[in-house]
């Protein structure tokens, strides 16, 4: 009898086109050590053949429903990157996502018949928001199943747009299940591995190449792949010189597996900022699209994803949601790709703007402490009268401001008349902070600090045996 978690596997493996499960013989397929394997997707089912003229086709039916977004040289983000950077804003298209491409292409490719009953779709935020959109503008009634856990903003948003909101399940793949037992009469549109859809993305390459003809370097954001699969067989079609390189999350690398395993297998290890990345298994289609022509991808950590995010926001005066940011992630300082392309002309493509303001906070005091000017401390004081002003003169000192401070008295390892008190202080960077642990140190406090990579650090005057 197979376990729950196998039976769950087998749900979640079958709607992102993985079959542990060999569709023949109805047997679970194992190693030699009695371990399920997967079966690659290409043993049941042939990858739908995609081509350059597909692109061409959609960039001309799509162009009166989208906009040319603008590609434009970044003076403040080149500086810190390197090189020479252009930011292609696709986030400027009405949704707020390059989803728009693939769906309104997509739309245009029903039946006479299938337009008038409608489609549907399983998401938790910008493929739902640009079929709605384009749905309406096109007279398609759309149904978007989203999950419990959507944000409310952009179920919201969808419903300001006409489409029919189901809400179902707790996760992509639950809403995914529904809407296709649910609404079997509606056609089902694969946010990133539809033919029509990987076609109508890499429309984004040819306006690229129109804009930046002399770029080097395209960087892309990596989910489900459908994105990267159009924009790489786009640009090896037109100019092959030209690198694509493709940046996920460090945390949902599905890609990346999918490269070493030979086919797509679930990569999902936790969520990410770039949620809107966060997809456990890419799609067939674009898989085997953009491992022809994709010349490498890379990954980044959360850490580098918040200060991306913060730096478009001071610099260049945009919001943009975690998988918006990603591709300048990846060329900041300490990035998998700042070395490798100092003084090249790069693309970085800006996917998507559909952050929730609750989310933004957090992104943004994430980002303040990746840069240091948010730092964390405990330090242990006098309990006597002017402990704390003792404290507090040495910030004022050195002008670090107090942004949250918390007295402890009963969980530490010191004498009892003495207390930690927890400090959250705002400096100007890395130099200020480092500056204020050099006078901590002088005047001989015991503290310890959180640095940016979560490591707790003592301070040269602590006995590390008594941490706790």
């Amino acid at each position: 009898m197979l376990s729950p978690f196998f039976r769950y596997s087998l749900k979640v493996n079958k709607f992102n086109r993985l079959f542990c499960i060999n569709l023949k013989t109805g047997i679970p397929q194992v190693d030699n050590n009695g371990n399920v394997v997967p079966i690659s997707s290409t043993e049941d089912e042939i990858p739908v053949p995609i081509t350059y003229e597909d692109i061409s086709r959609a960039y001309y039916r799509i162009a009166n429903g989208i906009r040319r977004s603008p590609c434009e040289y970044s003076v403040d983000v080149s500086e810190i990157c390197s090189a020479s950077v252009y930011l292609k804003r696709d986030y400027k298209q009405m949704s707020g996502s390059f989803k728009e491409r693939g769906a309104r292409n997509a739309l245009l490719l029903l039946t006479e018949e299938q337009k008038k009953i409608g489609v549907v779709a399983a998401s938790a935020g910008n493929h739902a928001l640009a079929l709605a959109y384009h749905g309406r503008d096109l007279k398609i009634p759309v149904t978007c199943v989203m999950p419990e856990t959507a944000p409310f903003t952009k179920v919201n948003k969808c419903r300001k747009y006409d489409a029919n909101v189901v809400l179902h399940g707790q996760h992509i793949l639950a809403a995914k299940e529904f809407a296709q037992s649910t609404f079997q009469q509606l056609k089902y549109i694969n946010g990133y591995d539809d033919k029509e859809i990987i076609s109508g993305a890499g429309t984004l390459a040819i306006e690229i190449l129109e804009q930046c003809p002399n770029c080097e370097v395209i960087v892309v954001p990596v989910g489900g792949a459908g994105l990267i699969a159009g924009v790489s067989l786009a640009v090896k079609t037109l100019k092959p010189n030209i690198k694509v390189i493709g940046v996920e999350p460090e945390s949902v690398a599905s890609y990346a597996e999918a490269i070493k395993a030979g086919r797509p297998i679930d990569g999902f290890k936790q969520g990410s900022l770039a949620d809107g990345l966060a997809v456990p298994v890419v799609g067939t289609n674009a898989f085997h699209v953009a491992k022809k022509y994709v010349d490498k991808t890379c990954v980044v950590s959360e850490k580098y994803i918040a200060l991306a995010v913060l730096r478009l926001l001071e610099m260049e005066k945009i919001v943009v949601e975690g998988g918006g940011a990603i591709t300048v992630a990846a060329m900041l300082p300490g990035g998998p790709l700042h070395e490798e392309l100092k003084n090249k002309q790069v693309v970085c493509v800006l996917g998507g703007a559909n952050i929730d303001t609750t989310v933004m906070g957090r992104v943004i005091d994430r980002g303040l402490a990746v840069d240091q000017r948010l730092v964390r401390i405990t330090v242990t004081v006098s309990d006597r009268p002017g402990g704390i002003a003792a404290l507090s003169a040495v910030f004022h000192k050195l002008n670090v401001s107090i942004k949250d401070i918390y007295h402890e008295r009963a969980w530490l390892y010191t004498r009892v008349d003495q207390v930690m008190v927890k400090c959250i202080l705002e400096t100007t960077g890395s130099e200020h902070a480092e500056l204020l642990f050099a006078e901590l140190d002088r005047c001989g406090y015991v503290y310890v600090r959180d640095t940016p990579d979560n490591v707790i650090m003592p301070s040269t005057a602590m006995d590390t045996s008594l941490m706790m």
